[in-house]
């Protein structure tokens, strides 16, 4: 049987790494990274301190949520993951946080416009609000399913927190750091009363071709693998 531990390991490691940087808390938020084959993914468990979390705690699942390996019960959000992969065959890892800066605006129903040219190239044209859906719910792994085709990677959840993806964990978590600092900067150029500028239509498609270029590339390996 193939082993996943280099799987599991960069979950661990993501994990533990954005929690020490203020981005999960307690056992809030999940990761997961789709594996080999493009057909299933390595998540972490429910309700798990990240701190203690080894790779035999990392739980392995397929699209249809069967337990491949792990003793623990995984996420209540694997569905969403699951329906994110087959959603988007450009999207490698995904990261369900509940940061403080893009869970404010989440609960403001604020999108963020391009502010920045990194936005752009990494995170997309701009940073939607999907509706708000009960968590762990079949409802959720739907809506999000719906709103996650636009090829952005970074997304607010209403009343929930954020969803980042990235073509690999690394990226991922490079996006999650960049989706914190442009929502730091929108909620305090909110707080100013001040018309906010945005970066030029061009530049941002400019950008957000780089961006749909990588993808591409990405998708094309997942069909030659043959994933979804």
């Amino acid at each position: 049987m193939e082993t996943f531990d280099a799987y599991k390991k960069q979950v661990v490691d993501t994990a533990q790494s954005l929690t020490r940087k203020g981005y999960l808390m307690a056992t809030g938020g999940n990761l997961s990274v789709r594996l080999p084959g493009g057909n299933a993914f390595a998540i972490t468990p429910s309700n798990f301190d990240y701190f203690k979390m080894t790779l035999q705690d990392v739980c392995v699942l397929d699209f249809n949520l069967n337990v491949l390996e792990g003793a623990l019960k995984p996420s209540v959000e694997s569905a969403m993951h699951a329906a994110i992969y087959q959603a988007r065959a450009d999207v490698n890892a995904v990261v369900h946080t509940h940061q403080v800066y893009a869970s404010a605006l989440a609960l403001i129903n604020s999108p963020i416009p391009t502010l920045f040219d990194e936005q752009a190239r990494f995170l997309g044209r701009a940073v939607d609000i999907i509706p708000y859906a009960p968590s762990g719910t079949n409802f959720l792994a739907k809506t999000i399913a719906k709103h996650v085709k636009n090829h952005n990677n970074a997304f607010i959840m209403k009343n929930h927190g954020a969803l980042i993806f990235g073509h690999d964990m690394e990226r991922a978590e490079h996006n999650v750091e960049i989706l914190e600092k442009s929502s730091l900067a929108y909620l305090l150029a909110l707080c100013s009363d001040k018309p906010i500028s945005k970066i030029p239509l061009a530049v941002r498609e400019i950008a957000f071709a780089k961006l749909r270029k990588d993808q591409k590339k990405v998708e094309q390996g997942i069909m030659e693998t043959g994933g979804e």
